[in-house]
């Protein structure tokens, strides 16, 4: 695999985007394809990431999303689609094209567990859309219509033999369909960093799971006007160390960018230069207790300069190269 613009034994990166993702889309709504644009623009144009690997997407198959779905809920977007789109809710819209572009997103999931779990060294950061945290098994909500991340780590335990994952909610908003699928499930340790009060209302400290699950689920939430030091302190003092105790072979991370003081949609103080401070410890983090490389899922954000800078700085870290 050919390596990024990192220094020498930098980890190669690989990028997973398609122009697929760009064809679910709703007038004057916050989660747009601009959203997409602006970042794969701005990755681009670094010098230091022109060496990254680029793979497009495989849209998923049906049983794809049945791994972390009802039939139920597969078929009622299968079926809003194709008869034109609607509004699931006040903020979640589906069009024409929403189900094969979800289909493209879960793929392009799907793939990034993939490369990562068979490439040693290598990270992973899938630009997909729309997003999927707060998709829960039977409902699509909160601007999402399946939950890729939770349909990713579905596949590397069941299909790839991957018996313990953890996943990092790096999102201002609380993942709860993310959440709800693994509250039971003792092997996926889910953590949040998260606005509270915020939508959807989820992710206090006395959610940890259930049954088997108990203790698997940590939520850490942060008060509006939280900024860099107090968040990267929870980040690295609180959430990290849970991680550690639980022992994940693989490590994927759902990262919203709308916990940027610039962000119209929640109030979080943090800095692009915060994300790559946070790609970088979480990539150290990995490589401390012998996981496969962090794989990246885009969520939230939509402050458009914002987010595409630390994205740009989030890429820059996971490759180990140097930050402006």
């Amino acid at each position: 695999m050919k390596g990024g613009g990192g220094p020498p034994g930098a980890p190669p990166l690989v990028l997973i985007y398609d122009q697929l993702f760009l064809r679910h889309r709703s007038q004057g709504h916050p989660e747009s394809p601009d959203r997409l644009r602006t970042i794969v623009a701005r990755i681009r144009a670094e010098p230091n990431l022109a060496g990254c690997r680029w793979e497009a997407a495989h849209p998923a198959e049906e049983d794809d999303v049945l791994l972390a779905h009802s039939r139920a809920h597969l078929e009622r977007i299968r079926e809003l689609s194709a008869s034109g789109g609607g509004w699931i809710d006040a903020d979640t819209y589906c069009v024409r094209e929403s189900y094969q572009v979800a289909l493209g997103a879960v793929g392009a999931a799907l793939r990034a567990v993939e490369v990562a779990t068979g490439n040693p060294g290598a990270a992973v950061f899938a630009l997909v859309r729309p997003p999927g945290h707060h998709a829960t098994p039977e409902r699509a909500m909160g601007f999402c219509l399946f939950n890729n991340i939770a349909i990713a780590v579905r596949h590397a335990q069941l299909r790839l033999g991957v018996e313990r994952l953890a996943v990092i909610d790096l999102d201002v908003h609380h993942g709860n369909g993310t959440q709800d699928t693994f509250y039971r499930d003792g092997g996926v340790l889910y953590c949040s960093l998260h606005q509270a009060p915020l939508y959807p209302g989820t992710g206090t400290t006395a959610e940890r799971g259930a049954g088997p699950g108990l203790g698997a689920n940590l939520n850490l939430p942060l008060p509006p006007g939280t900024g860099p030091e107090v968040w990267l302190m929870a980040l690295r003092d609180q959430l990290l160390p849970a991680v550690a105790r639980h022992r994940p072979q693989v490590i994927l991370v759902s990262v919203g960018f709308d916990a940027l003081a610039t962000d119209p949609l929640a109030q979080l103080e943090l800095l692009p230069a915060t994300y790559g401070t946070a790609a970088g410890l979480i990539r150290d983090f990995a490589a401390e207790i012998g996981a496969a490389p962090t794989i990246w899922l885009l969520e939230g954000g939509y402050d458009l300069v914002g987010m595409a800078d630390a994205a740009r700085l989030g890429a820059l870290a996971l490759m180990g190269a140097q930050q402006d």
